[in-house]
């Protein structure tokens, strides 16, 4: 039997942390066989030409040349707590759970989603189980009819057909906590209740493609909210499962199953928390076992045969507004769509979209993803799910049939899982380094504000590397709205473990720009999500899991003291935000003491403190900021590459242009150093060669090898023509260490940044004549000599690694340990 995956990655995870994700459940269950296929840089033309491995980052409505784009239905999806996040890191039970293994994602090897489904569909007689947006499936559809053939039959969690959506509903015993939220409708878009009452999340991601999947004549069982609304996790099927915990696939389900109760909103979770993915499973499998010709039902689910659609566009049709791309501009709409039909009409731009508000209605109109009970031409004959199926045992405290089935599969010891992290290896520790400064004199203050590109966590390791005499690293800050997602924080913690400094603390940033919803994508948009982008620096271009594994993670665990509605198992291993660390180290303060700040990302941290706190000015001694754009006699570009028409912005600027106003028409005292600056730090060759020559270091070694990857790919393929910005953000930490050392030119100007909500000029730096505020501008400095100090900075055997990498972890963590661990600060 050949079994494959395909990853999602236009609504709850994003591609890196979910096919790494994916490839520690394999490797836990001794699945190394099967093929993951994520992402793919592939596009599709004005005129609806599906070009070669569209990685499904884009709904197709919205889907073109490149992996650029907006969040249409996204967007309803929340990016932090409780939403793409806690998804990405299981809230922090994967990293403390899961075995690691030799797979990986790496640039430009990695299988495509379209290259795993037409190496599977093609070799046979195939069934395909969707429990996610529809995207990836529909365009291999679309692309090769002829292979529809080997579809024996598509399961489909999705939709709601004549649900009555309990999720928002407060039972007749609810506590004074329950608010009445969505309640009794259709869908489960508890982010877009006021515009789309009728769509359910997967196909809500997607409607146009869930749309061709249904209308692809193959034949198609739906499970949706109808029946998943009949099967919660009621508590006594919860307090059943944390007894039956006696494989580590059931351990890991119930760890997860559990942390998603104790970080529920409220105290509904047995109420509102629903068996969706695994029942469809359930059914699929009992389908496929026990009822291959749909004759004598299904174990897990009543079943009934109604006639449906995927509604795509609102009406009245063939009225063409600037929602709609498949017909605007078209003389012949995309894909040959039919003029007036049911998609031409109104798409849902958002989930604030005014078309959908209905005036004096908490209730919207907008139907996007409704998979609607129909009759007529457009009718697909669906095979539908209608409820879970009671418990046939009545002397079991369990009411659903399912609920039995699930856990004795869960603790089969056929096929089960072979470890965790801790019984993988046979002396597994997990131990935290400190430095010891007693009696040591300690330099300047120093916080480091990242949004985790490769740039940044090489920056970290300088700055790490710098003798405390000199900087005292006091706190790290992440900017969630820059070149990596927010989960990439974990790996922050594991250069803070490979160094020896787990003291450091990590405070997560904000997702999203200044002055822009929380739900949305403004100007994080304008960044690449495949090649090039954020998988890789999801991923620290596949070199994250050669770094030493951290105890230390982001993890969903809190305290009502911190505001959470309960404590979690673990609270004390809450992650903390960006300001509160802020906050600590402005606590330990002596009197005397001012903090500098090195900013390497968008501005949103900084300027978030100085709102925040009236005081932050008078406490930061200067502030170091790597961004900007200043125009020169050549008229030089900036690098905001996705976005032509913008000519002249760099991106830590352009991704929060109102943070950065407010930052640099402040009155701290601030270092800019600009593009044409980093340019002149971005040639790969001479540092290359420099740390080649340099004493070799666990730390200069993993940077030598990153920065080779990324010249590497650079030279090898277009999608990676931007690498350069990457090596240039090494200049910021570089110049706060070493700036009075380096032969270097500075000029006083007087700047402001464009922030008026354009696309074409947001981010851009003007000059001022006259202003109260001037900023030190870094114009040049000595090349030959920065790299030189670079690579012997790296390469100095002083303060260097405790631990080199997961190889040597692994290692370790097979042997008898020694009874001390040296800690050589």
């Amino acid at each position: 039997m050949r079994v494959a995956v395909t990853i999602n990655v236009n609504a709850w995870s994003d591609a890196g942390h979910a096919v790494n994700h994916l490839y520690d459940i394999l490797y836990m269950m001794d699945r190394d066989d099967i093929l993951v296929g994520v992402g793919g840089d592939g596009g599709i033309s004005d005129a609806g030409t599906i070009y070669p491995n569209v990685g499904g980052y884009l709904p197709l409505i919205d889907q073109g040349i490149t992996t650029v784009g907006e969040c249409r239905y996204r967007q309803a999806v929340p990016v932090e707590g409780g939403g793409r996040l806690d998804v990405d890191t299981n809230r922090g039970i994967r990293r403390s759970f899961l075995p690691q293994g030799n797979r990986r994602y790496i640039p430009l090897h990695q299988p495509t989603t379209q290259q795993v489904m037409i190496e599977t569909i093609s070799a046979g007689p195939t069934t395909v189980i969707l429990i996610g947006s529809h995207t990836n499936f529909a365009i291999f559809l679309m692309t090769y009819p002829r292979l529809k053939r080997n579809v024996e039959h598509i399961y489909i969690m999705g939709g709601g057909v004549r649900s009555k959506n309990p999720t928002g509903c407060c039972p007749k015993n609810a506590t004074t906590s329950c608010t009445p939220q969505q309640c009794g409708d259709i869908g489960n878009l508890f982010t877009s209740y006021s515009t789309n009452p009728n769509a359910e999340f997967n196909i809500f991601g997607d409607p146009f493609a869930a749309y061709q999947v249904f209308h692809s004549g193959i034949p198609i069982t739906l499970v949706p909210l109808d029946a998943t609304n009949t099967i919660p996790v009621n508590k006594e099927f919860f307090y059943a499962f944390q007894q039956h915990q006696s494989t580590f696939e059931a351990e890991y389900c119930f760890k997860s199953l559990k942390m998603a109760r104790d970080t529920w909103s409220d105290d509904q979770f047995h109420a509102r928390y629903f068996m969706w993915d695994s029942f469809t499973s359930g059914v699929a499998i009992s389908s496929m076992c026990n009822d291959k010709n749909f004759q004598h039902g299904n174990d897990f689910a009543e079943l009934v045969y109604m006639n449906v659609t995927v509604i795509t566009s609102n009406e009245p049709y063939g009225v063409y507004d600037s929602s709609n791309p498949l017909f605007n501009v078209h003389t012949i709409p995309k894909f040959h769509l039919k003029k007036g039909g049911v998609h031409s009409g109104h798409v849902q731009t958002g989930i604030t979209d005014n078309f959908c508000l209905i005036k004096g209605s908490r209730k919207g109109r907008c139907e996007d993803g409704y998979t609607k009970e129909i009759s007529g031409p457009e009718a697909v004959l669906v095979r539908v799910a209608t409820k879970a199926k009671p418990n046939t045992d009545k002397n079991s405290h369990l009411n659903r049939e399912f609920f039995k089935s699930f856990l004795e599969v869960l603790t089969l010891s056929e096929n089960s899982g072979r470890f965790d992290i801790m019984t993988q290896f046979p002396f597994y520790r997990e131990v935290l380094y400190k430095p010891d400064f007693v009696n040591k004199s300690r330099g300047k203050v120093v916080i480091f504000d990242m949004d985790m590109s490769p740039g940044d966590f090489i920056s970290l390791i300088y700055l790490l590397k710098a003798p405390s005499e000199i900087i005292d690293l006091k706190g790290i800050l992440v900017s969630c709205n820059g070149w990596a997602n927010a989960a990439t924080i974990d790996f922050v913690y594991d250069i803070l473990h490979m160094m020896g400094r787990d003291d450091i603390p990590v405070g997560r940033g904000n997702s999203t720009a200044l002055g822009t919803p929380t739900l949305g994508c403004k100007y994080v948009s304008a960044i690449p999500q495949g090649s090039g982008g954020l998988l890789d620096c999801d991923t620290l271009y596949g070199l994250a899991r050669s770094l030493p594994r951290s105890p230390r993670r982001y993890t969903a665990e809190n305290s009502v003291e911190h505001g959470a509605p309960r404590n979690t198992g673990h609270p004390e291993l809450r992650q903390p935000l960006a300001f509160e660390v802020w906050q600590s180290v402005k606590k330990q303060l002596d009197p005397s003491e001012k903090i500098t700040i090195l900013t390497n990302g968008p501005l949103t941290n900084l300027a978030n403190i100085l709102l925040t706190d009236k005081n932050a000015s008078s406490v930061i001694k200067s502030v170091y900021v790597v961004g900007g754009h200043i125009r020169d006699e050549n008229d030089s570009r900036g690098n905001v590459f996705t976005i032509p028409s913008n000519r002249y912005a760099e991106f830590n600027m352009f991704l929060d242009p109102l943070a950065a106003t407010i930052v640099l028409e402040s009155t701290l005292d601030i270092t800019l150093i600009p593009l044409s600056s980093q340019r002149k730090a971005a040639s790969f060759p001479p540092l290359l060669e420099a740390l080649k020559h340099a004493q070799h270091t666990p730390e200069s070694s993993f940077v030598l090898h990153l920065l080779s990857l990324l010249h590497n790919l650079q030279q090898k393929h277009k999608l990676y023509h931007h690498m350069g910005i990457f090596l240039g953000e090494l200049l910021g930490a570089v110049y706060l260490l070493e700036g009075s050392n380096i032969e270097q030119s500075l000029q006083l100007k007087t700047i402001s940044i464009v922030a008026n909500n354009t696309e074409s000029m947001d981010g851009q730096v003007v000059v001022e004549q006259q202003s109260a505020n001037l900023v030190k501008v870094l114009v040049d400095f000595n090349s030959e000599e920065y790299c030189n100090r670079v690579a012997s900075h790296l390469g100095n055997m002083e303060r260097s690694a405790i631990i080199g990498s997961f190889a040597e972890q692994r290692a370790s963590w097979s042997r008898q340990p020694n009874k001390k661990v040296q800690f050589p600060y």
